[in-house]
């Protein structure tokens, strides 16, 4: 009996030994299967983090904010092209092909400056001087949204659209960023005409003609460009003669700046006139232009006049809503007036 009994009590140890260690191995199991999940799930989400980075990289190199305002000057254009309502197909596929070539003019600008970007402050952190993006991938982002911008333009809108777009791509990421810009103080006023050229192109995508309406509207953004342009200038001085830019503020000086800028404002109020004059628009959007100009010019008398460290810097960011609401006041008077 005390023999079986030894037995027995042996038998009971060797079995518990036994759960133990089973139990110990599917802890272990479970505990490696459970790393090898958060280490697969921390490895996806790192993952996915670094695409949604690669991704808003992509995006800034198109100047997004710059390409929306290009687009909403566009649109109207398109709207004072035609007396009711817009056709479909042109108008969307126009807006799409004409900013996605933006975006790759803005993508080259990127490109061509990076070396300058990267001694500046307010652009050493842009996707190319921060390291985030390569130079072969910027230039094969450009070149591809280029392409898909110019085809979608020439085959399904209209070639006369394709070509005018591809034209100002190439005066503002050849003639303005690789040549004028480093040339010419003048280099914002020449070059204007390609950063004016949306409404026009609008036009153009829903006509298939130039008009001199289209021009009118042209005129009014080459005219706003050096004000509102001159005034960031003004703020970024010292950046612009670090890199050797000969921006108006560093070959004339900021007196003389300020004053191209205050006369320019009083010479867009009167182009901006000119729409109601030929007939394009009524009272609507006069009011709504002399009020807008009326504020452009007192911001362009205070810089001038009255100048204090954020002066210029409240100048250029009112000129961006000048443009938008000037536009969208041509908008509204059309359709409700």
């Amino acid at each position: 009996m005390t023999s079986k009994t030894s037995a027995m009590r042996t038998m009971n140890r060797a079995s518990s030994s036994a759960t133990i260690s089973s139990s110990t191995m599917s802890a272990s199991t479970i505990s490696s299967t459970a790393i090898s999940s958060a280490a697969i799930s921390g490895g996806e989400s790192t993952h996915q983090t670094q695409d949604s980075r690669h991704w808003k990289a992509y995006l800034t190199l198109t100047k997004p904010k710059v390409v929306a305002l290009m687009l909403l000057t566009a649109l109207v254009g398109m709207c004072l092209a035609v007396p009711s309502g817009l056709p479909l197909k042109e108008t969307v596929f126009g807006l799409i092909g004409i900013g996605l070539m933006a975006g790759a003019a803005a993508a080259f600008n990127h490109l061509i400056d990076s070396k300058i970007d990267a001694k500046m402050t307010r652009t050493r952190r842009r996707p190319l001087p921060s390291g985030e993006l390569s130079r072969y991938k910027v230039f094969g982002f450009a070149t591809a949204i280029g392409v898909q911008g110019f085809v979608t333009l020439f085959f399904v809108v209209n070639a006369l659209t394709a070509w005018l777009t591809f034209a100002s791509l190439l005066g503002y990421a050849v003639v303005y960023t690789m040549y004028l810009k480093r040339a010419t103080p003048q280099n914002i006023v020449i070059a204007g005409i390609a950063g004016a050229m949306p409404p026009l192109l609008g036009w153009t995508a829903v006509t298939n003609e130039l008009h001199s309406h289209a021009w009118l509207l042209v005129m009014i953004i080459f005219i706003w460009t050096p004000p509102h342009f001159w005034a960031l200038a003004i703020h970024r001085r010292d950046e612009y003669a670090k890199v050797n830019i000969p921006m108006l503020p560093v070959t004339h000086g900021i007196s003389y700046t300020k004053t191209s800028i205050f006369l320019y404002t009083l010479l867009l109020s009167v182009v901006c006139i000119l729409p109601v004059l030929v007939g394009m628009s009524s009272w609507l959007y006069l009011t709504a232009s002399l009020v807008l100009n009326g504020g452009f010019i007192y911001h362009a008398w205070l810089l001038k006049y009255r100048s204090e460290d954020s002066t210029a810097m409240k100048t250029f960011k009112f000129s961006i809503y000048h443009l938008m609401f000037l536009f969208i006041a041509l908008l509204a008077d059309h359709y409700l007036l």
